[in-house]
């Protein structure tokens, strides 16, 4: 792979991984604008493991702590700590690792078509700034419960179709549920960690398998590249979070889904 090509889009995969725009859609659609080759799942890999590093670092403190006391309550057979959260973690998982495994033909087909990608680029923008107008967003991440990480957990399944935005979709969700835009985000940031790792095992034992040559410097530079933009993109996400909200995303989902129609379906 050409050093540029890697370079940007390891830069667009950290960018667009976190924010509620969708990277899918920019990863397939970029090299159809600009008539590049596709890069490869190789370099699918790289960028997830590099945003998956990056999240892992950034919340630490969290996942160390969730760790810790999910195992601690395995043992105990009783939730201790934040138990409570590692548990709703993996229930928020299962949906989208169950809807992987039987819709991954259909998804890296059918599901990757432009018009698909407009539509639910302009849907789900959408339904992200309806979720962020509503008023009453006062519930802190500790009142959360099974059912709320169940229901963000099928939203995050929906994701799985390019163009949707898995941070989008399960920070609108969270949003409906009366989360405020912080709990929102940082349930949605901590449910990527397990749902990366599921992906990245994909792409990996398909990269195993294909016996297709590992383009290893494409590779490295589009792991390095997603990792450190993963990194400022959540940080200054969250920081802007109370005073931005989540409009400005609304708007640029809106005109890319209308740059899409534009360029690829007229």
């Amino acid at each position: 792979m050409d050093f540029m090509h890697a370079l940007y889009l390891g830069l667009l995969q950290g960018l667009t991984e976190f924010l509620p725009i969708s990277s899918s859609a920019h990863l397939i659609l970029t090299p159809v604008f600009f008539g590049w080759s596709d890069q490869g799942v190789g370099f699918d890999l790289s960028v997830h493991f590099g945003t998956l590093l990056a999240v892992v670092l950034y919340f630490r403190q969290d996942v160390f702590g969730i760790a810790r006391d999910g195992l601690v309550s395995l043992g105990r057979r009783k939730l201790v700590g934040q138990g409570p959260l590692a548990l709703y973690l993996v229930i928020g998982t299962i949906p989208a690792g169950l809807a992987g495994l039987a819709l991954l033909d259909l998804i890296d087909t059918v599901l990757r078509a432009p018009i698909v990608i407009c539509l639910t680029t302009l849907v789900f923008g959408l339904l992200l700034g309806a979720a962020d107008w509503l008023p009453k967003h006062r519930r802190p991440l500790e009142s959360l419960n099974w059912k709320d990480a169940l229901i963000v957990g099928l939203a995050q399944a929906v994701a799985l179709i390019p163009g949707t935005s898995r941070s989008g979709i399960t920070m609108t969700a969270g949003l409906f549920l009366g989360m405020t835009r912080e709990a929102a985000s940082r349930f949605s940031f901590l449910l990527s960690i397990p749902i990366i790792v599921l992906a990245a095992s994909v792409k990996l034992l398909e990269a195993a398998t294909s016996g297709v040559a590992v383009d290893w410097s494409g590779f490295l530079v589009g792991g390095v590249t997603s990792f450190a933009m993963a990194i400022i993109t959540i940080h200054f996400f969250l920081k802007g979070l109370s005073t931005v909200g989540m409009w400005p995303y609304v708007i640029y989902r809106v005109i890319l889904a209308a740059v899409i129609y534009a360029v690829l379906l007229q």
